[in-house]
């Protein structure tokens, strides 16, 4: 479309023009499916269907069309299924990292709609991924050994420090 509208016509008229000239020309005579009809599936009815066939023949995933808070509540449940399938802790921590730093990032400044994405729960999965390791040794406890715990006089509990709130009614003035 080199030329302009002439200044008297209408936009229909002008554009039926253009393809009644593109027509005589024989513009349209050799596109691929030339006087089929376009193809429609059985019992798909719905206005949709178009872009389906087209997410099917460029290869995108129909999850690329979600918004922000449902992709990343499908990415949770992608975790919690393929937590097994990771070859250490640290890399399910590292993917549980990277995952809520995705979420609080939305949640700073959430887009579409206002859908609630919890945070994930990095010891569940955890759990999860040592369910399905069941030889990894998990260490024991920060604080000694075995041997120091079964000693009475060795578990000699700090005493308890005193909140600043309760000192505070405490207090006689001078």
């Amino acid at each position: 479309m080199t030329e302009r509208k002439p200044p008297g016509m209408s936009f229909t008229s002008w554009i039926d023009q253009q393809i009644s000239e593109a027509a005589a020309r024989g513009a349209f005579d050799d596109l691929p499916g030339a006087g089929k009809p376009l193809p429609r599936r059985a019992g798909e009815d719905d206005d949709q269907a178009w872009l389906r066939d087209y997410l099917r023949r460029e290869g995108i995933p129909t999850d690329a069309l979600l918004p922000a808070p449902l992709k990343l509540r499908k990415e949770i449940a992608a975790l919690a299924e393929t937590v097994q399938d990771m070859a250490s802790e640290d890399e399910v921590l590292e993917a549980v990292a990277e995952l809520n730093y995705r979420i609080i990032e939305w949640r700073r400044i959430p887009l579409g709609p206002q859908i609630f994405v919890p945070l994930v729960d990095k010891e569940l999965m955890l759990s999860k991924w040592r369910a399905g390791h069941p030889s990894v040794l998990v260490p024991p406890p920060a604080g000694g050994t075995r041997g120091a715990a079964a000693d009475p006089a060795a578990a000699d509990p700090a005493p308890a420090r005193r909140r600043w709130w309760r000192l505070r009614g405490r207090r006689t003035p001078a």
